[in-house]
């Protein structure tokens, strides 16, 4: 299997491509970002929030899980930018302790409204069952809520301004840095949904369960509005990330120093890097499938980041993506009990969706390559369940 001459991401990453020197796509996209003009980059957004700031109830709605992207965004424009947001939040239903606590930490010292939608998890269980089998990601319902259920909220409050965080370019190549990205149908589709939209995953579950009357009412948190909707009532949902240099580790030190955001432990990931996706407790589980199915895990992810920053040698990066990625969660265990699976019938679906030329290895060597990393409250997640 290729990988990058520059990074640890393989030629299985989704819309990475190597060139003639073998460098993947998205490290020549951060040697590109250097070349913006972030002055004139600040001056664009300073016009775009000049047209909407103090025109509705609220200047913009900013989407927010607590992680540290989306409360640096947030910290961002309620302090550099004076907005005042209205907060919303899709709970996938597996927030953490920590995350809880970061929540309540930022709202209170940023002083903004906010609402939280947990939807019903009987439905969210059957999706999660429902898109590992059809896709291999048992994350739709998350992927797809936290994205329909701002800009839903945006036309029926008629506040058209939305600021996710960080851009798709930094961790893909779905998009370039040269490009202003907007979240729209198009986007929706081709980076976000796994090629499945709420209308299709209600008859997918219908065919699955025929005897639970599933309605309609049931998928509307994950319908995305049409392109015509978006326009009809002129949503402008954009990136933070397109504006100002995006530099995870330093916003990292910005939170945790102004608001006192606390990282955590996360499977996979070597304790130096505690802010990456700490809100969920399956994210353990999320990247062992994707070790599982395209030969890499989160580690190998954060360390191509740190690499593209100068912040860290490839030889280092191998070392510690041999230790972390690819072992078997702890949490698996309460993602078997949820979805009443066996350790057996959650390995043939994924293998189902190995991408080549990547090899998995043997389950008796994925047995061998248990995590010796415990989230502390994950006892408490399995006796919920």
């Amino acid at each position: 299997m290729k990988y990058c001459s520059k990074c640890v991401t393989p030629e299985t990453a989704e819309t990475h491509e190597f060139n003639s020197k073998n460098i993947c796509s998205v490290c020549n996209q951060i040697e590109d970002k250097n070349k913006i003009d972030w002055n004139e980059r600040q001056n664009d957004l300073d016009q775009l929030i000049s047209i909407y700031k103090d025109k509705y109830d609220y200047d913009c709605i900013v989407p927010f899980s607590g992680g540290k992207d989306s409360v640096f965004a947030l910290w961002y424009l309620v302090k550099k930018k004076k907005l005042k947001p209205l907060v919303l939040r899709f709970d996938h239903n597996f927030l953490r302790k920590t995350v809880q606590f970061n929540t309540e930490k930022t709202l209170n010292k940023l002083g903004v409204d906010f609402i939280n939608f947990k939807p019903n998890f009987s439905i969210v269980k059957k999706m999660m069952i429902e898109s590992l089998i059809r896709r291999g990601d048992f994350c739709w319902h998350c992927h797809v809520g936290i994205t329909a259920f701002p800009i839903n909220t945006a036309i029926q409050k008629n506040i058209p301004l939305l600021f996710y965080g960080e851009p798709s370019a930094e961790y893909s190549s779905f998009y370039k840095y040269e490009d202003i990205e907007e979240l729209n149908v198009e986007k929706f589709n081709k980076a976000i949904n796994l090629g499945i939209n709420a209308e299709d995953m209600l008859e997918m579950l219908r065919e699955r369960y025929p005897k639970e009357n599933i309605s309609k009412k049931e998928i509307e948190p994950y319908i995305f509005p049409s392109q015509r909707e978006i326009n009809k009532n002129k949503i402008k949902a954009v990136y933070l990330g397109n504006y100002i240099p995006w530099d995870v580790r330093k916003q990292v030190e910005i939170i945790k120093s102004e608001i006192g955001w606390q990282g955590d432990i996360v499977e996979g990931i070597p304790p130096d890097y505690d802010y990456e996706k700490i809100e969920c407790m399956m994210q353990g589980v999320r990247d062992y499938v994707k070790f599982i199915k395209r030969g890499f895990g989160r580690t190998a992810h954060l360390t191509s980041i740190d690499i593209r920053n100068g912040r860290m040698e490839r030889n280092k990066a191998l070392e510690l993506c041999k230790i972390y990625d690819g072992k078997k969660p702890k949490a698996l265990e309460l993602f078997l009990k949820i979805t009443n699976m066996t350790d057996n019938e959650f390995h043939d679906i994924v293998e189902k969706h190995v991408v080549s030329p990547h090899q998995p290895p043997s389950r008796e060597e994925l047995n061998k390559r248990k995590s010796n990393i415990k989230p502390k409250d994950l006892e408490d997640w399995i006796e919920k369940f």
